[in-house]
């Protein structure tokens, strides 16, 4: 099947796909022959990558009023300068020859909170078999591409049903089965139901955590997790036992593993790399991540010379 693909010239050091969709942020991505594909708000989105550029096509009708290019740059933060970023880590000397390209998603809010509710003591595969279970059997049908099936996230109304825990239990969810069904109910029965969620990114960071930890299943470092990558809280640095190794071993930090101890932990990061602290982290968690891109380990990866002028151009071409 042929595809009308359009291209958008960006560098790999601005959006490199292989480390960017890998690296624990979301876990529905498919790479099939050359190509990331995913079902996106009522679109199966394709994209492949040159070092210069991002090419992109869809298949489905989408959602109104949102082109594929307009989901691209939005979902994919694309107005934020990672080179520049990177240049102003630079200063860490942990950050030279990491790889490059890594920048945090805006995801959808409701499908990041089910998703890292599904992250409790769970590795990057299991994740995404969890999501992908999710989709497949209560989300709804977009195309079959090249013999493969794509669903679009379940909305909570369809996660919100009593035969839903059962169901998730039988699928290998766990004690996460009760907390997605849950938390779908606790949406359900919200006047502004995904409003709600979607309107925390106009909230402070501090009253967006506390809400967050409202729902069912949802601890400090879930809540963070949301936070950084799809409530737009950059700053925003989530604290587990691997970030708390890094910072141990790598920063020489004596703080504890425990809560009070990961606190300790984020203000330090916070204060070392600023207003978008919650990126930086995420460069030195993918870097250190065992399963990035389901097995393939990182170090096997070309590393990088950190630049310090921008690259930025996101123009498009037909």
């Amino acid at each position: 099947m042929g595809y009308d693909w359009h291209k958008l010239l960006i560098d790999k050091s601005q959006v490199a796909l292989p480390h960017v969709l890998r690296c624990g942020q979301s876990f529905r991505w498919r790479f099939i022959n050359g190509v990331w594909s995913i079902g996106l708000k009522n679109r199966v989105l394709m994209l492949r990558q040159e070092e210069k550029a991002l090419y992109y096509t869809s298949v489905g009708p989408g959602q109104p009023g949102l082109s594929d290019e307009q989901l691209i740059k939005d979902y994919f933060n694309l107005h934020v300068d990672l080179v520049k970023l990177y240049g102003e880590w630079a200063k860490d000397k942990r950050f030279h020859g990491h790889l490059a390209g890594i920048r945090i998603l805006r995801q959808d809010p409701w499908e990041n909170l089910c998703s890292f509710i599904c992250s409790s003591n769970n590795n990057i595969k299991r994740i995404s078999k969890m999501v992908e279970s999710l989709c497949r059997e209560f989300g709804p049908y977009i195309a079959t591409v090249d013999g493969h099936e794509y669903h679009d996230f379940p909305a909570p109304e369809a996660l919100a049903a009593d035969s839903v825990e059962e169901k998730l239990r039988s699928l290998g969810f766990g004690y996460r089965a009760k907390y997605i069904n849950i938390t779908a109910k606790m949406v359900c029965d919200m006047p502004a139901g995904l409003d709600y969620l979607q309107g925390l990114r106009d909230e402070t960071y501090t009253d967006a955590h506390t809400a967050l930890l409202a729902f069912s299943g949802v601890g400090p470092k879930v809540a963070d997790c949301v936070c950084l990558m799809s409530l737009d809280k950059h700053n925003c640095v989530p604290v587990d036992t691997h970030v708390w190794q890094i910072a141990t071993r790598d920063y020489r930090l004596s703080a504890k593993n425990n809560p009070k101890g990961h606190q300790a932990i984020q203000r330090y990061f916070q204060d070392l790399w600023g207003e978008y602290a919650g990126w930086a982290h995420s460069v030195l968690f993918a870097a250190d991540l065992s399963d990035l891109e389901n097995g393939i380990n990182v170090k096997s990866e070309p590393l990088i010379e950190v630049k310090t002028e921008s690259t930025l151009e996101t123009k498009l071409e037909p």
